[in-house]
């Protein structure tokens, strides 16, 4: 197996004057659940279509699963599932037709599993295609990614139309595909789809990669809302200049404010005053996602 299932270097996509992406440096790693995060138009799907050499690059390189995507051609794409962000599925064929099909182009799929797919996502196969609402031709679209059980799986908002039950079943599945030794590349422009599932995180923004991290590094810096209740009124003052506090609020003996990184200031400023409660929120996540990808400005927006 490779030491990198995904790696690429300086990757770039223009449109004539438009940088669509910029020098795109990204490294995945086998068994790992990969979340590429950005906001519509950052130039997630632009970057996976050069990975799968939908496009090809302007400037760059990129190896999958240890060859170039071009030259691994149709041999390569056996080893991979890719799910579209813009599945498109019509015809008066049914699920099980299409999906029979699609198995015997990867070598054959049996049905057993592909059945069993279809039940973990609540999927009728005897329906027509083109009668299926979205989120159920996102389920089609899901059991033809999985049911190869490629070495590596590439979906591009993978839970768009699903309920939220689903949308957990669908986490389940890549957390057994991480457990299986598969690799998982899934691009999402909300954090908390991907947050209880991912290893790591890439956040793109206007085409450039702003940031690689470990989700539990995010979690250490993300803000936390914390409430502290005291015995009597207490000064704003006391708290409004403190390190790592902001959006400190007081009413009366109430206090509420945002504590970004360690607590300790905050703590040792209310022991001045007796406590009668204290509460820290979840950390928000998905401000310090905000804060990553939102410029001054505006910024570039990529397709």
């Amino acid at each position: 197996m490779a030491e990198t299932v995904i790696l690429a270097e300086g990757l770039s996509k223009r449109y004539g004057s438009h940088p669509a992406l910029h020098r795109l440096d990204l490294a995945v790693a086998p068994g790992e659940v990969f979340g590429f995060l950005g906001p519509n138009g950052a130039g997630k799907t632009t970057a996976i279509r050069l990975l799968l050499d939908l496009l090809r690059p302007t400037a760059g390189t990129v190896r999958v699963l240890g060859e170039d995507p071009r030259a691994g051609g149709a041999r390569l794409r056996q080893h991979i599932g890719y799910l579209p962000g813009d599945l498109r599925l019509e015809g008066r064929q049914t699920g099980r037709e299409l999906l029979t099909f699609l198995g015997n182009l990867r070598g054959g799929v049996s049905r057993r599993r592909i059945d069993g797919l279809a039940e973990r996502l609540d999927l009728d196969l005897g329906r027509s295609i083109g009668g299926l609402s979205k989120g159920n031709k996102q389920k089609v679209g899901l059991v033809q990614a999985f049911m190869g059980d490629p070495e590596l799986l590439v979906l591009d908002e993978p839970s768009g139309g699903l309920d939220p039950l689903l949308q957990q079943e669908f986490r389940a599945m890549a957390r057994e595909a991480r457990v299986q030794g598969r690799t998982v590349f899934m691009s999402s422009h909300v954090l908390a789809e991907v947050e209880h599932v991912a290893d790591r995180v890439a956040i793109l923004r206007a085409g450039e990669l702003v940031a690689t991290e470990a989700i539990e590094v995010l979690r250490q810096r993300a803000p936390r809302r914390v409430e502290i209740r005291f015995a009597a009124p207490v000064p704003a003052a006391a708290f409004e200049w403190l390190t790592g506090v902001r959006e400190v609020q007081v009413d009366g003996d109430l206090l509420r404010c945002l504590v970004e990184g360690g607590a300790d200031a905050l703590v040792k400023a209310a022991a001045q005053f007796p406590v009668v409660s204290l509460i820290s929120h979840e950390p928000d996540l998905e401000e310090i996602f905000l804060a990553y990808y939102t410029a001054e400005g505006g910024g570039r927006r990529a397709a």
